[in-house]
């Protein structure tokens, strides 16, 4: 799934052989009609929660870029060639963020954990890595740790939370490293108290396994946790994080920790293809978002938590039969509606707001999760500060009352 609030695509339900080829054409024909009207919906849309840059034209994408790179970094230096200049710089400046000795940048956040993972497989002798069941390598990679970085999984826990302390010392298997996605995306983009945090990390510790944090949305975790980034990190043994989930860049990551590990991984690196020619568009719009986005995210997750009281508030003034806002109280910036209708009328529903009254309250994806039962994801950014609980409440009644 696209990790951008208002991705535009949904997942196909159906195999090739589940529908006729003439089913099939008329459904990607439908769909493709649909991803248009949204995208122009959202372009259209005066108000909206979070804007993200997907929708933009490349004109406009560079015309920001050098604006904004300009006030971070000198211009009239020379391109990066294979990993220098600009790059270098922006792993300098992760590492000093994060607290870690080193940090080498990786095109994808999918490489960059296969490798990290691998490196501690070699350095422990185990190739067994335990993890959540709804870890973003388990449910989003296709398999790629097993299939390419010849890695074992076990599966911890199938509970919508972290794993517990007593989870992971109890687990009946050995494993050489533990994996923790902070926050878990596909569980509500939900986080562990810090005393839990640290109790689990000691738990497999106390095992002999080395700890990794999936930190794609780290940035913003600050604020659950009450700790500052580098107390966080300083956690785990390494660390990988996003330049594009939670700081608005166009791609890339980062992997943090120890140097031996960091020389170590840059070399995976170039065995993966991942030590690619010229990066500095890529490293530019990272080291803005970093200037411009990573501080203002405390204030996203405070108004996050706003916008999700409002929105229960909402949806039992209007007297929807159920509804769920989780976490009721966000733990980052985003979190999850769930309501009791089919996914298509949410969706439609959403769009004729936007269409006929210039809001757009849910721009993200509606999936299924049950007869009768949809949820979508909810982001804050910039976009939604300036939204009261008024004004959301609001926007929930006329949007319920577009629902069949």
């Amino acid at each position: 799934m696209n990790d951008n609030p208002e991705n535009e695509t949904a997942p196909d339900e159906t195999t090739p052989d589940e529908t006729a080829p003439d089913e099939t054409a008329q459904d990607e024909t439908a769909q493709e009609r649909l991803r248009e009207r949204r995208a122009a919906a959202y372009r259209a849309a005066g108000r909206v929660l979070a804007r993200v840059n997907l929708r933009a034209s490349l004109r406009d994408q560079l015309a920001l870029l050098q604006e904004a790179a300009a006030g971070v970094y000198d211009l009239d230096e020379a391109v990066d060639v294979y990993g220098n200049g600009v790059v270098e710089a922006l792993e300098k400046r992760v590492a000093a963020l994060l607290g870690t000795e080193a940090a080498a940048f990786f095109p994808t956040g999918t490489m960059a954990q296969q490798v990290a993972l691998r490196c501690w497989a070699g350095r422990t002798g185990n190739a067994t890595v335990a993890l959540h069941a709804l870890a973003h390598p388990e449910v989003h990679e296709r398999d790629a740790f097993r299939e390419v970085a010849g890695l074992r999984t076990v599966r911890v826990t199938r509970e919508p939370r972290l794993p517990t302390a007593r989870e992971i010392r109890d687990f009946e298997e050995p494993f050489g490293a533990l994996m923790l996605e902070l926050p878990l995306r596909d569980a509500g983009f939900v986080l562990p108290s810090w005393e839990e945090l640290t109790e689990v990390v000691a738990a497999a510790r106390d095992r002999d396994a080395v700890v990794h944090f999936d930190g794609a949305r780290l940035w913003e975790t600050t604020v659950h946790f009450g700790r500052p980034l580098p107390e966080i990190a300083d956690l785990a043994d390494s660390v990988y994080v996003s330049f594009y989930k939670s700081l608005g860049g166009f791609g890339g990551a980062a992997l943090a920790g120890p140097a031996p590990l960091i020389e170590e991984a840059k070399a995976w690196r170039h065995r993966y293809g991942g030590l690619v020619f010229q990066q500095f568009p890529t490293a530019l719009a990272a080291l803005v978002g970093l200037d411009r986005e990573l501080p203002r995210l405390p204030d996203y997750v405070r108004h996050a938590r706003v916008v999700a009281a409002a929105l229960g508030e909402g949806f039992t003034e209007t007297g929807v039969p159920w509804s769920r806002v989780h976490p009721g109280e966000p733990h980052t910036h985003q979190f999850q509606v769930w309501l009791p209708y089919e996914a298509d009328a949410l969706t439609e529903a959403a769009l004729r707001q936007a269409e006929e009254t210039g809001t757009y309250l849910f721009a993200g994806f509606w999936a299924t999760k049950g007869p009768g039962v949809s949820m979508t994801e909810v982001t804050v950014t910039a976009a939604g500060l300036d939204w009261t609980g008024e004004e959301v409440r609001a926007a929930v009644a006329d949007f319920v009352a577009r629902l069949p």
